[in-house]
This record gives C-alpha cells, structure tokens and sequence, in this order.
C-alpha cells in the first residue's frame, strides 16, 4: 500500500513539473524573459546608477547586495558547523 502511494505521488509531482515545462518559452524564443525591457535597464545604467566599474560588479554589489550576502551567511553558517563536527570527532578519537 505504501509503494503504491509513493508511485503515485512521484507521478503526480512529473505531471505537476510538467505542465511549469510545457508553458516555458522555446529555447531562443523572443518571448524568453531573458529578452524583457529589464535587462536593457540593467546593461544602459547599471554603471551610472551604482558607481560601480563594471556591470557584473554593479550586479552582485548593488543590485543583488541582500542576496550575496544571505548567500555568504549561508555558507559561512555551513563552514562553522562543519568545523565543530569535525572538531567534537577529533576530540571524541582521542579519548
């Protein structure tokens, strides 16, 4: 009873994906949201609107500053809590 569940919850969940790929724009559409009035604001002024040098500096410094660094807090979280699991080991093998 169980398997059979599973089997059709997976199933559901493809259909479900499924139906997000099928209303996704062709590969190289013009319809793509890659193509949107957004990315010329970003390529005409991302220079003049955060100081920055360049557009990719602009990008992660400026306009994605909040998200870099959650990522950063992310990470930084996961390399802590690497080091006191490795550190509790050493210190549970040398007993």
């Amino acid at each position: 009873m169980k398997q059979i569940f599973v089997v059709i919850l997976t199933l559901g969940l493809i259909g479900f994906l499924m139906l997000g790929v099928m209303d996704m724009p062709a590969f190289g559409s013009d319809n793509a949201t890659v193509h949107n009035e957004l990315m010329d604001k970003y390529i005409n002024d991302a220079v003049s609107d955060t100081g920055a040098i360049n557009i990719v500096s602009a990008m992660i410094l400026d306009y994605r500053a909040f998200d870099t660094f959650i990522e950063a807090s992310v990470i930084f979280t996961a390399l802590i809590c690497v080091f006191t699991v490795l550190k509790k080991g050493a210190l549970n093998h040398e007993k």
